[in-house]
């Protein structure tokens, strides 16, 4: 048992040093750059019926929700049309949130 003691701190150090990089890529995440590379085909073009960036009544609708769940519906996927991740499997939750939340702005 001691000897688990010996390394914790040293474990919880690094659980720290890693949640702050990764806090700090969060904040610097180009949601912009984000949903060119994983929204725009459906978001860009209408396919599937999705909303048009840009689409202030369209968005207004959905944003009555709440970001909340609409960053969830992003993560888990909507109604077998919307992918889960919205084909962005390598995006954090964080990530999928600055993106919507872009979306959201650019779409007032």
């Amino acid at each position: 048992m001691k000897k688990y003691q010996q390394y914790t701190p040293t474990y919880l150090l690094g659980i720290v040093i890693s949640y702050s990089a990764f806090a700090a890529d969060s904040e610097n995440y180009d949601a912009a750059a984000g949903y060119q590379a994983s929204c725009f085909a459906c978001h860009g073009t209408g396919q599937a019926h999705a909303p048009l960036l840009g689409d202030v009544i369209e968005w207004e609708i959905r944003a009555e929700k709440g970001v909340e769940t609409l960053v969830q519906n992003t993560i888990n996927g909507l109604n077998g049309i919307m992918p889960a991740r919205g084909l962005c499997v390598d995006c954090t939750d964080d990530q999928l949130r600055a993106i919507v939340e872009y979306i959201l702005e650019e779409s007032k």
